[in-house]
Protein backbone atom coordinates (compact mmCIF):
# COMPACT_ATOMS: atom_id res chain seq x y z
CA UNK A 1 0.00 0.00 0.00
CA UNK A 2 1.30 3.73 -0.78
CA UNK A 3 0.60 5.55 2.00
CA UNK A 4 0.92 10.13 2.35
CA UNK A 5 4.26 10.53 3.28
CA UNK A 6 3.63 12.10 6.32
CA UNK A 7 1.38 8.79 7.23
CA UNK A 8 4.01 6.85 6.01
CA UNK A 9 6.75 8.53 8.02
CA UNK A 10 4.68 8.16 11.23
CA UNK A 11 4.31 4.65 10.65
CA UNK A 12 7.86 3.98 10.32
CA UNK A 13 8.85 5.78 13.42
CA UNK A 14 6.24 3.61 15.36
CA UNK A 15 7.37 0.65 13.85
CA UNK A 16 10.79 0.96 16.00
CA UNK A 17 9.00 0.29 18.93
CA UNK A 18 9.64 -3.33 20.37
CA UNK A 19 6.48 -5.66 19.30
CA UNK A 20 5.29 -3.46 16.82
CA UNK A 21 4.94 -4.31 13.71
CA UNK A 22 3.36 -2.79 10.22
CA UNK A 23 -0.42 -3.79 11.05
CA UNK A 24 -0.21 -2.30 14.47
CA UNK A 25 1.81 0.76 13.25
CA UNK A 26 -0.90 1.77 11.12
CA UNK A 27 -3.25 1.29 13.81
CA UNK A 28 -1.63 3.61 15.80
CA UNK A 29 -0.50 6.28 13.27
CA UNK A 30 -4.55 6.35 11.89
CA UNK A 31 -6.08 6.62 15.65
CA UNK A 32 -3.38 9.61 16.36
CA UNK A 33 -4.43 11.02 13.06
CA UNK A 34 -7.84 11.05 14.14
CA UNK A 35 -7.54 12.65 17.63
CA UNK A 36 -7.68 16.10 17.75
CA UNK A 37 -5.33 18.67 17.37
CA UNK A 38 -5.00 19.57 21.11
CA UNK A 39 -4.57 15.69 22.43
CA UNK A 40 -1.80 15.47 19.24
CA UNK A 41 0.19 18.14 20.76
CA UNK A 42 -0.35 16.97 24.48
CA UNK A 43 0.92 13.29 23.13
CA UNK A 44 4.14 14.59 21.77
CA UNK A 45 4.93 17.19 24.61
CA UNK A 46 4.56 14.08 26.75
CA UNK A 47 6.82 11.93 24.52
CA UNK A 48 9.10 14.84 23.98
CA UNK A 49 9.70 15.39 28.09
CA UNK A 50 10.04 11.73 28.67
CA UNK A 51 13.04 12.53 26.10
CA UNK A 52 14.70 15.68 27.99
CA UNK A 53 13.51 15.18 31.48
CA UNK A 54 14.28 11.53 32.92
CA UNK A 55 17.69 10.41 33.47
CA UNK A 56 19.23 7.76 35.41
CA UNK A 57 19.37 7.74 39.31
CA UNK A 58 22.95 8.95 40.47
CA UNK A 59 22.34 5.69 42.82
CA UNK A 60 20.82 2.96 41.62
CA UNK A 61 20.64 3.92 37.77
CA UNK A 62 16.96 3.57 37.20
CA UNK A 63 15.04 6.33 35.56
CA UNK A 64 14.03 9.30 37.59
CA UNK A 65 13.42 13.01 36.82
CA UNK A 66 15.48 14.16 39.94
CA UNK A 67 19.57 13.30 40.80
CA UNK A 68 18.31 10.34 43.05
CA UNK A 69 14.75 8.54 42.32
CA UNK A 70 12.19 8.49 45.02
CA UNK A 71 13.19 4.82 45.80
CA UNK A 72 16.28 5.52 47.05
CA UNK A 73 15.14 8.55 48.56
CA UNK A 74 12.71 6.45 50.56
CA UNK A 75 15.41 4.36 51.59
CA UNK A 76 17.83 7.07 53.23
CA UNK A 77 14.71 8.13 54.82
CA UNK A 78 14.58 4.48 56.60
CA UNK A 79 11.43 3.84 54.82
CA UNK A 80 12.70 1.03 52.09
CA UNK A 81 15.18 -1.27 53.44
CA UNK A 82 18.21 -0.42 51.74
CA UNK A 83 20.45 -3.75 52.94
CA UNK A 84 18.64 -5.37 50.99
CA UNK A 85 19.52 -4.65 47.23
CA UNK A 86 18.04 -6.30 44.00
CA UNK A 87 19.83 -6.37 40.92
CA UNK A 88 18.52 -6.12 37.48
CA UNK A 89 19.60 -5.54 33.73
CA UNK A 90 17.52 -2.68 33.03
CA UNK A 91 15.14 -0.33 34.93
CA UNK A 92 11.93 -1.80 33.07
CA UNK A 93 12.64 -4.85 35.78
CA UNK A 94 12.04 -2.08 38.31
CA UNK A 95 8.58 -1.07 37.48
CA UNK A 96 7.81 -5.11 36.92
CA UNK A 97 8.60 -5.32 40.50
CA UNK A 98 7.05 -2.11 42.08
CA UNK A 99 3.60 -3.05 40.16
CA UNK A 100 3.65 -6.00 42.50
CA UNK A 101 3.81 -3.99 45.79
CA UNK A 102 5.68 -6.55 47.43
CA UNK A 103 9.67 -5.43 47.75
CA UNK A 104 10.65 -3.40 50.21
CA UNK A 105 13.88 -3.05 49.00
CA UNK A 106 15.88 -1.46 47.00
CA UNK A 107 17.29 -1.78 43.20
CA UNK A 108 20.42 -1.41 41.28
CA UNK A 109 20.14 -1.61 37.39
CA UNK A 110 23.02 -2.52 35.20
CA UNK A 111 22.16 -1.05 32.22
CA UNK A 112 23.34 -4.47 30.57
CA UNK A 113 24.98 -7.83 30.64
CA UNK A 114 28.53 -9.33 30.74
CA UNK A 115 28.77 -10.11 26.83
CA UNK A 116 32.47 -11.30 25.81
CA UNK A 117 30.76 -12.03 22.17
CA UNK A 118 29.15 -8.81 22.11
CA UNK A 119 32.46 -7.59 23.70
CA UNK A 120 30.90 -6.37 27.04
CA UNK A 121 32.76 -6.48 29.73
CA UNK A 122 32.44 -5.92 33.72
CA UNK A 123 33.70 -2.03 32.86
CA UNK A 124 30.77 -1.82 30.26
CA UNK A 125 28.24 -2.11 32.73
CA UNK A 126 26.92 -0.16 36.32
CA UNK A 127 29.08 -2.62 38.48
CA UNK A 128 31.43 -0.41 39.82
CA UNK A 129 28.56 1.33 41.47
CA UNK A 130 26.64 -1.33 42.85
CA UNK A 131 30.06 -2.69 44.83
CA UNK A 132 30.61 0.63 46.23
CA UNK A 133 26.98 0.54 47.79
CA UNK A 134 27.45 -2.94 49.16
CA UNK A 135 30.50 -1.81 51.08
CA UNK A 136 28.79 0.91 52.81
CA UNK A 137 26.17 -1.35 53.93
CA UNK A 138 26.10 -3.95 56.90
CA UNK A 139 25.32 -7.79 56.27
CA UNK A 140 23.57 -6.52 52.70
CA UNK A 141 22.25 -8.96 50.50
CA UNK A 142 22.09 -9.20 47.07
CA UNK A 143 19.09 -10.42 44.89
CA UNK A 144 20.35 -11.16 41.26
CA UNK A 145 17.33 -10.91 39.34
CA UNK A 146 18.52 -11.63 35.75
CA UNK A 147 17.31 -13.33 33.21
CA UNK A 148 18.70 -17.07 32.65
CA UNK A 149 20.26 -16.95 29.81
CA UNK A 150 24.20 -17.12 28.91
CA UNK A 151 24.58 -13.23 29.56
CA UNK A 152 22.29 -13.36 32.44
CA UNK A 153 24.65 -16.46 34.05
CA UNK A 154 28.14 -14.50 33.34
CA UNK A 155 26.78 -11.53 35.03
CA UNK A 156 25.33 -13.50 38.12
CA UNK A 157 28.95 -15.34 38.48
CA UNK A 158 30.92 -12.40 38.20
CA UNK A 159 28.42 -11.12 40.56
CA UNK A 160 29.04 -13.62 43.38
CA UNK A 161 33.07 -13.51 42.71
CA UNK A 162 33.10 -9.88 43.26
CA UNK A 163 31.75 -10.55 47.00
CA UNK A 164 33.34 -13.85 47.51
CA UNK A 165 34.76 -14.36 51.27
CA UNK A 166 32.88 -10.77 52.48
CA UNK A 167 29.55 -10.54 54.31
CA UNK A 168 27.58 -10.74 51.96
CA UNK A 169 24.42 -13.13 51.16
CA UNK A 170 23.86 -13.36 47.58
CA UNK A 171 20.54 -15.23 46.35
CA UNK A 172 18.73 -15.46 43.13
CA UNK A 173 14.89 -15.37 42.20
CA UNK A 174 13.84 -19.05 41.87
CA UNK A 175 13.73 -21.22 38.50
CA UNK A 176 9.60 -21.32 38.15
CA UNK A 177 10.95 -18.46 35.81
CA UNK A 178 11.23 -19.43 32.11
CA UNK A 179 14.44 -19.78 30.41
CA UNK A 180 15.71 -16.50 29.01
CA UNK A 181 12.40 -14.71 30.26
CA UNK A 182 12.74 -10.89 30.77
CA UNK A 183 11.87 -10.11 34.31
CA UNK A 184 9.69 -7.18 33.34
CA UNK A 185 7.61 -9.85 30.83
CA UNK A 186 6.70 -11.85 34.04
CA UNK A 187 3.06 -11.45 35.66
CA UNK A 188 3.04 -10.09 39.41
CA UNK A 189 2.86 -13.93 41.01
CA UNK A 190 4.89 -15.48 38.89
CA UNK A 191 7.73 -12.31 40.27
CA UNK A 192 6.15 -12.62 43.75
CA UNK A 193 6.35 -16.39 43.74
CA UNK A 194 10.06 -16.21 42.32
CA UNK A 195 10.97 -13.42 45.17
CA UNK A 196 9.69 -15.13 48.42
CA UNK A 197 11.31 -18.41 46.86
CA UNK A 198 14.33 -17.08 46.36
CA UNK A 199 18.08 -19.39 46.39
CA UNK A 200 20.94 -18.08 48.34
CA UNK A 201 23.76 -18.95 45.45
CA UNK A 202 25.99 -21.75 46.38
Amino acid sequence: MIYPKSLSDSINYLKKLPGIGEKSAERMALSIIDMDEDTVKELANALNNCKLNLKKCSICGSLTENEVCEICQLSEDNYRNKNLICVLEDYKSVFAFEKSGKFDGVYHVLGGLISPMNGIGPDDINLSSLIKRVNDLDNPEIIVALKSTIEGEATTLYIKKIFEGKSVKISRLSYGIPMGMDIDYLDELTLLNALSDRKEIS
